[in-house]
């Protein structure tokens, strides 16, 4: 990857806080937190460390930073699929699922930024850990209620059930490729939602 990227076209006209992030999101994703300092984040923003540090006072404070912008693009996905599919749940249930096969088979991905964070600070204290708890908690409990809503007795087991798929599914294909049985997600995750409604079709 080249650490100039930020210094061309859209990037280049974002404002320094907001180029600070765009940069510190992709080289934490794609190197990991622990990898890349704040120097190395400040050039290839093309700015310096006391720009970004006044915009941020600490390294761990822009990390979870990034993890809540990292957040609120998961949450728009999912606005997205209920705009799609407007009061119709297992059509949203089914649309989730498909968008999360998508993201499995996606070369350029490296799993989930919240999973490979928590991987790296296992330090409960740190801020970032907080932000990865709520959206993990929150990600499993808006599944849960969209699985009740799309007709499972059992919504909450079902929810629990492909949360972990998905969860599993991300380390399978970081650990053994997009061919290995993360590739099969999406049946999986289809014949599960399948036994749980099949007593309420």
């Amino acid at each position: 990857m080249n650490p100039d990227f930020v210094n061309t076209g859209e990037h280049q006209r974002l404002p320094p806080r907001e180029r600070i992030l765009a940069v510190a999101r992709d080289l934490f994703y794609r190197r990991g937190i622990r990898a890349v300092g704040v120097e190395a984040i400040a050039e290839a923003a093309g700015t310096n460390k006391m720009t970004l540090y006044r915009h941020f006072p600490s390294k761990d404070e822009l990390v979870a930073e990034c993890l809540r912008q990292f957040a609120a693009k998961a949450d728009a996905l999912w606005d997205r699929i209920e705009a799609a599919h407007p009061g119709d749940a297992p059509a949203q249930l089914g649309a989730w699922v498909a968008a999360m096969g998508e993201h499995l088979a996606n070369a350029d991905e490296r799993g989930c930024a919240m999973c490979n964070a928590a991987v790296e600070l296992p330090d409960r204290t740190h801020p970032a850990r907080r932000v990865i708890e709520a959206f993990k908690t929150a990600q499993r409990d808006r599944l849960a209620r969209l699985c009740g809503a799309a007709g499972a007795p059992q919504a909450e087991l079902l929810a629990d059930e492909l949360f972990l798929l998905l969860e599993g599914a991300r380390v399978s294909v970081q650990s053994v490729g997009p061919e290995g049985p993360g590739a099969r997600f999406m049946r999986m995750a289809e014949a599960t939602i399948a036994d749980h409604t099949r007593a309420t079709a």
